[in-house]
């Protein structure tokens, strides 16, 4: 019974991990960049194509994986056999927990071609949202960050 407990309170964890994906999503921001200066440059969508933004791969994954196979490995056997399906649980519970993290926390992007009123021509990639949508000639804002990063806004 004992047993039984910490496996799904093994799982409870893995699932709370799994839950905290950050959106990519060009109208989420995380807390860090609130309240920082992005500039702000105009253009229009020349192109929009739907791609796949891969999942996380922290060791949360594998580690909850991973102590959840040892503790079912745990109920197996005897003696050394134990040993033996402990160490393969462990194992292909760490495999199975990472892809699992990894599935969970896949999301569908957009990749957004700008040409700015500068002229420059950009693409980003950024979390599809449901409630903004793109097409090609919308007037759009794309806002920079000094680190590089940015997101499309109409």
């Amino acid at each position: 019974m004992r047993t039984v407990k910490i496996g799904l309170f093994v799982i409870l964890i893995g699932l709370m991990a799994g839950g905290c994906a950050s959106s990519m999503s060009g109208s989420a921001y995380s807390r860090k960049e609130a309240r920082r200066v992005q500039t702000v440059d105009k253009g229009e969508v020349i192109m929009v194509r739907e791609v796949q933004i891969e999942g996380t791969k922290s060791p949360a994954g594998a580690i909850a994986g991973g102590v959840m196979g040892f503790v079912l490995g745990n109920t197996i056997g005897g003696g050394s056999g134990k040993n033996v399906a402990r160490a393969a649980g462990a194992i292909g519970g760490a495999l199975a927990g990472s892809a699992i993290e990894e599935a969970a926390t896949r999301q569908t992007g957009l990749e957004i071609t700008v040409k700015l009123d500068s002229g420059e021509v950009i693409a980003i990639v950024q979390g599809k949202d449901e409630k903004e949508t793109f097409e090609e000639g919308d007037l759009v804002q794309v806002l920079r960050r000094p680190d590089g990063t940015a997101r499309v806004m109409q």
